[in-house]
């Protein structure tokens, strides 16, 4: 209801606008405020494990279904997920560091929507160099393309190792058309084990006998980038199983295309993506 017993002013609008800018601002200081008692409860600087992949995952969903007005989803979500970033990088700074082998302007646009411009942004030419980094350090994160990139070789396989960083998430998250970050991206980083989202489970996976009927049998199970394998005269895939999908069920739809699976480890979990079809209003 309208606090106005008549028709408003713009100056009168405006003076709303400034209370409201100000009330963002203060709430926005106080949340820092609850991240300081959280530095200090959680020692979070000390165990580089910051990042909560589940828990960003529901925040997420719930922004899109409370979400309506004139203002893009776009905007709001960008907004989130820049605070979200921002307040992690607070509890324990951490660099981004991507891959821009599927070109650098998508690339960067999908770590700037995400992580803003306080986080430090670091380039390669490759995933496995992004990889290699993001190993070596305590506690940062890579984006490498979801997709299939000429040259770049089974990357993956280097998540193979205990000790080595998973894939915690998939990006964006809020799927729609026309996402102004619709780069397919993983986020490759070290992540406390109860804080990962499992709902979807990436696998590394080494098939002999691979060929078209074996592509098209597990297309339509799962998403995945396959690179050629010489070690089995086959492939090296990742793959994506959705929810509660065994892996037996790759196995035996292969076996019945001709191929068969020789080695599989899981390499990483994350979020079942948030598909958005048409502006709320």
């Amino acid at each position: 209801m309208s606090k106005f017993a008549g028709t408003p002013t713009l100056a009168d609008l405006r003076k709303e606008i400034d209370r409201i800018d100000e009330a963002l601002h203060r709430l926005l200081m106080e949340r820092g405020e609850i991240i300081d008692r959280l530095i200090a409860v959680k020692k979070s600087q000390e165990s580089g494990f910051a990042f909560r992949p589940a828990r960003e995952a529901e925040m997420m969903r719930r922004l899109v279904e409370r979400h309506r007005g004139t203002l893009p989803l776009d905007t709001v979500e960008s907004i989130w997920r820049v605070i979200i970033a921002t307040f992690t990088y607070v509890q324990a700074p951490f660099s981004v560091h991507a891959d821009l082998s599927a070109g650098d302007a998508l690339m960067r646009d999908s770590a700037r929507f995400h992580f803003g411009f306080t986080v430090p942004f670091v380039p390669h030419m490759g995933a496995s160099s992004v990889v290699a980094a993001v190993s070596e350090s305590s506690g940062d994160l890579g984006l490498v393309p979801a997709v299939a990139i000429a040259g770049a070789g089974a990357w993956w396989s280097a998540l193979e190792f205990d000790t080595a960083p998973k894939i915690i998430a998939r990006l964006p998250f809020v799927e729609r058309p026309d996402h102004p970050a619709a780069l397919p991206v993983f986020v490759i980083s070290r992540v406390a084990p109860e804080a990962m989202a499992t709902e979807a489970a990436v696998w590394s996976i080494r098939v002999a006998g691979w060929g078209a009927a074996a592509a098209q049998a597990l297309s339509a199970l799962a998403d995945f980038i396959a690179v050629p394998d010489r070690a089995f005269d086959g492939a090296a895939l990742l793959v994506t199983l959705p929810d509660g999908a065994p892996l037996e069920t790759i196995g035996k739809a292969l076996v019945e295309a001709g191929a068969s699976i020789r080695s599989s480890t899981l390499v990483g979990s994350h979020a079942r993506r948030y598909t958005v079809t048409a502006a709320r209003p």
